[in-house]
């Protein structure tokens, strides 16, 4: 017969194996998360094949304008939105800091004042997109930006076929992210929030369909 004392020992040893068990398979599944994270961030930079009807280009990396005004310019998009565009950076500042753009400016790309973060990328993309009815889209980022960027960008633009074109700094190219400890803090942190996007968008609703024009009603010109 098991006195009282060994049966609170048999719970507290139960309680413990327990905490250990969960603590354990917790670990693991923080463990495959991350090395998941990883497997999606490209550690070079591939050339395109191929050509989309557009390509957008979310600002934050020195290198993310040049590389997208590069692939308008190579022909593998018709036009360019630059999107989260500082509200004092002009057309002129575009050209003198990307030369390349300078035949390009007036015709091929539109700048985006309105988004302060990812969410407002893909709003301002979403907006670019429907106004010009483009089906495919090349989406220019940093590598480590990458993953957060293309499930906003999905959930903003069902139907829209994405292609991303990760950018790697020169930094990135020379160093590992680990071996670096700004680049290990700035890895982990957008592990977190790219988590923290996926919860947020798969709780979410897809949006209510758009209703459908009665056909045999005029339409207004565009």
């Amino acid at each position: 017969m098991i006195s009282g004392t060994g049966r609170r020992v048999s719970r507290i040893l139960t309680a413990a194996t327990l905490g250990l068990s969960l603590s354990v398979v917790g670990g693991l599944g923080l463990a495959w998360s991350f090395s998941s994270f990883l497997d999606r961030i490209a550690a070079v930079e591939t050339p395109l094949d191929g050509h989309a009807e557009g390509a957008v280009a979310l600002t934050g990396g020195a290198d993310r304008i040049a590389d997208a005004v590069a692939l308008v310019a190579q022909g593998h998009a018709d036009r360019l939105l630059i999107t989260g565009v500082n509200p004092a950076t002009t057309r002129g500042e575009i050209v003198k800091q990307t030369p390349a753009a300078r035949s390009l400016i007036d015709c091929c790309i539109a700048l985006g004042y309105d988004a302060a973060n990812t969410v407002g990328n893909a709003a301002e993309t979403e907006r670019w997109v429907k106004a010009n009815h483009i089906r495919s889209l090349i989406v220019v980022t940093s590598n480590y930006h990458m993953p957060r960027a293309l499930a906003e960008m999905g959930s903003a633009l069902p139907g829209v076929e994405l292609l991303a074109y990760p950018v790697v700094s020169e930094h990135g190219r020379q160093h590992p992210w680990w071996s670096d400890g700004a680049s290990a803090r700035l890895i982990l942190w957008e592990w977190i929030k790219f988590n923290a996007a996926t919860l947020r968008i798969g709780a979410t609703p897809p949006p209510a369909p758009e209703p459908v024009a009665d056909r045999g009603a005029a339409t207004a010109p565009s």
